[in-house]
Formats: C-alpha cells, sequence, structure tokens
C-alpha cells in the first residue's frame, strides 16, 4: 500500500487465540488496512512480542485468518475471543502476563473533527493457557492482586483520542507539534507503565492508547447569532498520584498531590475551524512537606508540618517544574484560612516559602502570589467572593495572557492518522509547496515579521499576498499564553473549583473577544454563557473530588448563586463531608493500592513481601535503590509475513533479550521501583499501612523528629511584606468592578515569536 504503515492509525482491533499464541489484528476507521500483532503464550511469564510488518488489505484478510487457522489446525486451530478498541497495556503480578484492553467506548467529543472517546468497558486477558497457567504458583496471591487492580475502576473519567494528543495543550500542539511514542510519557498519561514495554519493544504506538484520567466536557452554545464549541479538560498528573489524606503536599522531586491542569478550549463550531483559543491554569496540593492522618472519629484531623530540606529546596524544584511547563510568570493564589488553627500553620509556611524561594531568583523569574482568605470573605454573601476572584482572574490574564491562533481547515482525507495543523506553517508555506520538511522546519524559527505578512529573506511573496492568491482572508498574529495561574486551597477541590471558575469566566470573555463574537472583553456573572460555564465547572470540580476525596465537592458558592435556600445548602454541604470522611477512612486505602499498581510504583516479586504485607517503617526514603533488574521483555521481530514461518523459526529469531528499555527503565528491589528518568518519578511513593485496612498504600509517614518546630533557613524572612506582590489588595477589596479597574489581557502579541514558543515548548 502507497501509506506509510507506521502512520496507518489503528481505532479497531480483533483478538484471536490458539494454545501457543494470541494473534491481534488491528485495523483503521474504514477498515481498508489490516496489520497483525502476535503475542507468544508458551512463555507467558515474559513478555514476547512479534509485530508482522506487513499491511493487509481488506479483501486479504480472510485470508490471513485462514493461514493463521492452517497453522494451528494440529492443536485445534485459532478461535476469535472479542473485538476491543485498543490496549491500554500489559502488567505482571507473581504470575503471567495480562494485557488489559478496551472492549467499549463511547464518544465525548472531538477537537477539530479528531474524536475523544471515553473507556466504558474494560478487559483483563491473561497470556498464560491452560498448559502453562498451571505451572504458577501462589494462585491465592495473584487472585487478590488482580482484585486490588479492579479498585480502580478504568470506566470513571479515563478518556483517549486516537489521533489527537489529549495529553498535551492546544498550544503545545499547534506551536510546538510533536509526534511519536515518546508522547506517553508526559505526566498526564496513566497507563505511561502499562505501556512501556511493548512502545520500548515496538517503537510505536499503533497498538496502544494514551489514557488521560480527569475531566472532559464539551457542549456548543449560541452567542451573537453563531455557534460556539466550548470544550473543558482536566487532566490529572500521574506524578505523586493518589487519594485525599494519602497523598498530601510535595515529594522530594518537587511533584505534589493532586496536580492537575485545566484548559478551556473555544471555536466556532463550523466544518474546520480558522480560529480557535484556549487557556490554561493549573491547581496542586501546597508544596510543602506536610500530611494528615486518617481517623474514624475526627472529620478534621490535624495537619502534621514536617521538616524534611533546608531553604525550601523541594518547594523551589516543584515552582521550577511548573516554569518549564508553562513559562512565567508563575502566579501563586492561595485560599486557605488564615484564622484558622489547622490551616494557618500552612498558610504561614508557605508565605515563608515563597518569599525565601523569590530572594534567590531574578525580578523575571519571582513568583507572583496572593494569599486570600477565601471562607473569611464568603461569610456575609458568598456570591460576593466571585466578583472578587474575577479581578484577580483579569490582573492574571494580563501578565500570562491566553493562546489564540487561526487554523487553515485540512481537506485531508486519509487512512493515516490525521494530524492537527501547525498553526504556525500556514503562515509561511504556499498550500501548493511540494517540500513539506522545508516548511516544517523553519516554523519554530521564524520572527513576529514572518507572521505578520513582511516578505522572507528568499524573495518570495508575502503570507498576505498568498491569502488573496488563495481567496482567503491574511491571518490575524497568533497570541500565547505565557505562564500559569496556580490555584490552591487545602485539599485544591472546592474553594480552588471556584476560583477556577472565576477565571476561565474572565478568560471566556477574551477568549469570545478575540474570535470576533463579543465586542467587550468582559462577560459578567449574570450571562447566560457565564450560567452554562459555572455549571461545567461545577461538573469538573465534582468529578475531580470524587477522584481525590471520595464524595462531590462542596458547591456552596454556585448554590448560593443559584438562589438555594441556606438549610438546602448546609445539609448538603454535611451529607458530602459524611461521605468523604467514610470513603477517606475505609475506601481510600484500596483505591491507592489499585493506583499504586496501575502506575509501577508497587511490581509485585516472588519471595518479597506483598503489597497487604508492607508496614509503614519499610517507606523510608533510599536512594541506593538503584541496583540493576533484567527485563523480562523479548521481542520477535520479523521483516514480513508470519503465516509461512513456523513457530521454531519465529521464536528463533532476533528477539530483545533483557536489552535495555529506555533510559528510564524501573528498577525493582523489594517490591519497589525507583525512576532514573523524569518520566518515571517512582521514588516519589513510599509506603506506609492503612488505618483500619489490611491493604498497604504509598506515602510518608513521620517521625516525631520530623515535625517542623526549628528555623528552616539562614535568609532572612521579612514578616511584613504583605500578602500579594502582584495587585493591590485594598483595590482589591474595593466593591467596585468596572472594566476601568479591570486589566485588559492585552492582544499585542511578542515580537520575538522564537522566544514564545521556547517558553510554551
Amino acid at each position: 500500500m502507497e501509506q506509510d504503515p507506521e502512520r496507518a492509525c489503528l481505532r479497531s482491533f480483533e483478538l484471536h487465540e490458539s494454545e501457543s499464541s494470541l494473534y491481534v489484528l488491528g485495523t483503521n476507521s474504514d477498515r481498508t488496512l489490516w496489520r497483525l500483532l502476535k503475542i507468544d503464550r508458551s512463555e507467558p511469564s515474559e513478555l514476547v512480542i512479534d509485530e508482522c510488518s506487513t499491511v493487509y488489505t481488506e479483501s486479504e484478510h480472510p485470508d490471513l485468518l485462514k493461514g493463521l487457522d492452517d497453522e494451528h489446525r494440529s492443536t485445534g486451530g485459532v478461535k476469535f475471543v472479542t473485538k476491543f478498541y485498543g490496549i491500554i497495556g500489559f502488567i505482571k503480578f507473581l504470575g503471567p502476563y495480562y494485557m488489559l484492553i478496551i472492549t467499549e467506548q463511547k464518544k465525548i467529543g472531538e477537537i477539530f473533527g479528531h474524536p475523544v472517546y471515553q473507556v466504558t468497558r474494560t478487559s483483563m486477558v491473561e497470556l498464560a493457557n491452560s498448559k502453562t497457567r498451571s505451572t504458577f504458583q501462589n494462585f491465592k496471591d495473584e487472585n487478590r492482586y488482580r482484585k486490588i487492580l479492579n479498585a480502580l475502576d478504568l470506566r470513571k473519567d479515563f478518556f483517549f483520542s486516537y489521533s489527537y494528543h489529549i495529553m498535551r495543550s492546544l498550544q503545545k500542539n499547534l506551536a510546538d507539534p510533536q509526534d511519536g511514542w515518546t508522547l506517553y510519557e508526559t505526566i498526564f498519561v496513566w497507563n505511561e507503565y502499562l505501556t512501556r514495554r511493548i512502545r520500548n519493544c515496538l517503537r510505536n504506538t499503533l497498538w496502544t492508547v494514551a489514557l488521560v484520567h480527569g475531566f472532559f466536557k464539551q457542549d456548543k452554545f449560541s452567542i451573537s447569532g453563531k455557534d460556539i464549541m466550548l470544550t473543558l479538560i482536566a487532566r490529572r498528573s500521574r506524578h505523586y498520584a493518589g487519594t485525599r489524606y494519602l497523598k498530601r503536599g510535595v515529594n522530594e522531586k518537587g511533584r505534589v498531590a493532586n496536580d492537575v491542569e485545566t484548559e478551556q478550549i473555544v471555536y466556532e463550531a463550523v466544518p474546520g475551524p480558522t480560529e480557535v483559543s484556549s487557556v490554561v491554569q493549573n491547581r496542586g496540593s501546597i508544596p510543602l512537606f506536610w500530611s494528615q492522618e486518617t481517623s474514624k472519629l475526627n472529620l478534621k484531623p490535624d495537619i502534621i508540618l514536617h521538616e524534611m530540606q533546608n531553604n525550601y529546596e523541594a518547594t523551589e524544584l516543584h515552582f521550577e517544574n511548573l516554569r518549564a511547563r508553562y513559562g512565567n510568570p508563575i502566579i501563586i493564589l492561595n485560599l486557605i484560612k488564615t484564622r484558622e488553627r489547622r490551616e494557618s500553620i500552612l498558610r504561614r509556611e508557605f508565605d515563608k516559602a515563597i518569599k525565601i524561594i523569590n530572594k534567590s531568583l531574578s525580578e523575571e523569574n519571582h513568583l507572583r502570589f496572593l494569599h486570600w482568605d477565601l471562607h473569611q470573605n464568603s461569610q456575609g454573601k458568598p456570591t460576593n467572593v466571585l466578583d472578587v476572584l474575577l479581578k484577580v482572574a483579569f490582573r492574571a490574564l494580563n501578565l500570562t495572557e491566553f493562546f489564540y491562533c487561526q487554523v487553515a481547515p485540512s481537506s485531508e482525507t486519509s487512512a493515516q492518522c490525521p494530524t492537527l495543523l501547525n498553526g504556525l506553517d500556514q503562515y509561511l508555506c504556499d498550500d501548493n509547496n511540494s517540500d513539506d520538511t522545508e516548511c516544517t522546519e523553519i516554523a519554530g524559527d521564524v520572527s513576529q515579521e514572518d507572521i505578520s505578512g513582511s516578505s522572507d529573506s528568499s524573495g518570495n511573496a508575502t503570507t498576505e499576498d498568498k491569502f488573496e492568491n488563495s481567496g482567503l482572508p491574511p491571518p490575524k498574529p497568533p497570541k500565547f499564553q505565557k505562564g500559569v495561574l496556580r490555584t490552591n486551597c487545602i485539599d485544591c477541590l472546592d474553594r480552588t473549583n471556584v476560583a477556577q471558575y472565576a477565571h476561565g469566566l474572565a478568560a471566556l470573555g477574551h477568549q469570545l473577544h478575540a474570535l470576533g463574537f463579543i465586542e467587550s472583553p468582559e462577560l459578567g456573572l449574570e450571562a447566560p454563557l457565564a450560567h452554562h460555564l459555572m455549571h461545567f465547572y461545577e461538573m469538573m470540580g465534582d468529578t475531580l473530588a470524587v477522584q481525590y476525596s471520595g464524595s462531590a465537592a462542596h458547591n456552596k458558592v454556585f448554590s448560593a448563586k443559584r438562589g438555594h435556600l441556606k438549610l438546602f445548602i448546609q445539609s448538603q454541604e454535611f451529607f458530602r463531608t459524611l461521605q468523604r470522611h467514610y470513603s477517606n477512612t475505609c475506601i481510600d486505602a484500596n483505591k491507592q493500592a489499585a493506583i499504586n499498581l496501575f502506575l509501577g510504583y508497587f511490581q509485585p516479586q516472588q519471595e518479597k513481601p506483598a503489597l497487604w504485607e508492607l508496614e509503614s517503617s519499610a517507606g523510608k526514603h533510599n536512594n541506593n535503590l538503584f541496583d540493576g533488574h533484567p527485563s523480562t521483555l523479548k521481542r520477535v521481530k520479523s521483516d514480513g509475513t508470519i503465516l509461512h514461518e513456523s513457530n521454531a523459526s519465529i521464536s528463533g529469531s532476533g528477539r530483545c533479550h533483557n536489552e535495555p528499555l529506555s533510559a528510564s527503565q524501573p528498577d525493582v528491589q523489594n517490591g519497589f521501583q525507583f525512576p532514573t528518568s523524569e518520566s518515571d518519578s517512582l521514588h516519589e511513593n513510599e509506603i506506609s499501612s492503612a488505618c483500619g485496612s489490611g491493604v498497604a498504600h504509598l506515602r510518608y509517614t513521620p517521625t516525631a523528629s520530623d515535625v517542623l518546630h526549628v528555623p528552616r533557613a539562614k535568609v532572612e524572612y521579612c514578616h511584613d511584606s504583605g500578602d500579594s506582590n502582584f495587585l493591590d489588595l485594598e483595590w482589591l477589596s474595593t466593591s467596585g468592578n468596572s472594566s476601568d479597574e479591570r486589566s485588559i489581557a492585552t492582544s499585542t502579541p511578542d515580537a520575538n515569536l522564537s522566544k514564545i514558543m521556547s517558553l510554551v515548548a
């Protein structure tokens, strides 16, 4: 076939089995091409994979199956098992490998015509057959591990796309287009560990899907006589992932608990959108070493602050991670209480950490911060806090701006994976240019003058001339978001979600204004679209709260905005508090154990303590556990069809015998896995036994000497330096809310586009 088979997107799969092998047949959306993957069942404790390089046509599909059946006629032939929609990955406990597959999916939206699906049903396929299964022992423990893994319900809030990189923001996909199997190593792909072996072996992702955990909602609304598509995406980080009381604060690598990226995308709902805008914000636990012990008797257990490092190295590393992800500035909106004993401890320490870190940074890299007690300011009329948070959001948008770009509609139709058009290439490359490589190479190194329409150095026509010749209007200059607003409260759920809604509403006004739908960038709280957006953020808040804490969010402000009675709001909040407490004390330990298995934080081994046997003392940090651990992955290479090869020739061909998987290959010792690269931050998870449960979870448990009672740094700390360094608190406290008080994000792009792209890369 003329298409490059490595670029062919497989969307539907068939699983067939014989006594010695599993066969996966994958096809594209219109079933015009087929590919074959063979998984050996004779060595189920090792992963032996053979990808056939031949691409088959639809008419050859029946002959392919017939040939496989004839090859295994002596052992009963080949039988159809199931149809499925992608491989989640492979996992091994104490016995054979298992293949996790998606057997049912539901389309929940699309971005630029690229469908987005939610997982609705999965299946675990054992690689062992009836003969090899009997060679394994410890069936009781094996079944227990399987039961633990099932506590992580993949049918809830896991989504993916075959052709759009849903794990990345729109700005990154357009301004910094990337492709390939390494995209799975981003922090938002939850099955990175489960797919690592097959990806490193095959060097492609044709057979697997990248699962993102969080929230996705999309709907169409009308404004100014036009239909707009509004999409809200929340991506939960797989680093330091877990449940409420079992994952708190920061770890040594600067990863925080409940780290979630929220993206809001807006474009006109017409075929082939020509203009699109997005804005990204972040939430995450307070980046200090702190914890709370679960208690069946105490609904609000004490907050314990720990002494782990001097001068807040982990805190500083966290903000360096954010700067690498989003650029400058990093704006911190801290919503915890100032007069409540438990939270005020963190409030003072967080403020101190920020100011000490800023002393070591250049002025342009300073952390911008605002400490504002949302709870105290909502005691009178809860909805008043939205007015204040809108003012904060407008000022933050003035610093970070947002992403806007024109995207030329694509007329390509092929069996290959559709890739999102580079939002910058069309300003530089003629549609009839046959040298696509040259165009893409210069896209990342172009000045703003090139995009604005000036002639290039080679004497080619200006961009405006090219669009005039093609009958299209000249493009508008793109805008880029630089930096991010990071919001937190204690759990980063309830108060944080209110603030994120306010920021989303302020951004939506700017987005609609940039797209030409409204004349003013302000969108009031009473606008119909504001109520729709509040529903989006309320749903997202409930979803994220269930994932992290076990109950829906406390939506006091949203309920008050809708006019609900105070008694109704109080009863709803009390019920959710009890629901959250039950989940934290009785369910979260099992859920955390499932997350640890799924993400590869814990890998069972023979003759090693089981996950449910581990004691809290075993969770101490040990940075010396980096001894080499041989891989159990093997690969069978094939240069062509395997239909006429014998089993002996296949199994005897070039395998990946204990070859290194990658630089991020995990090391395992005593049941723990530790990273050697950014993509595999596994030593950040420690072990402790769960309160009231026989299942252990990974968490750092401090000793008495770790509790903070002593000065932390020699740097002089100014106690009177205020609660904000990026806006005036007196201005914030005023009731006025007119447009002249708000800082409107500028629409003028930076002059040096290459510098901007280096920030968003």
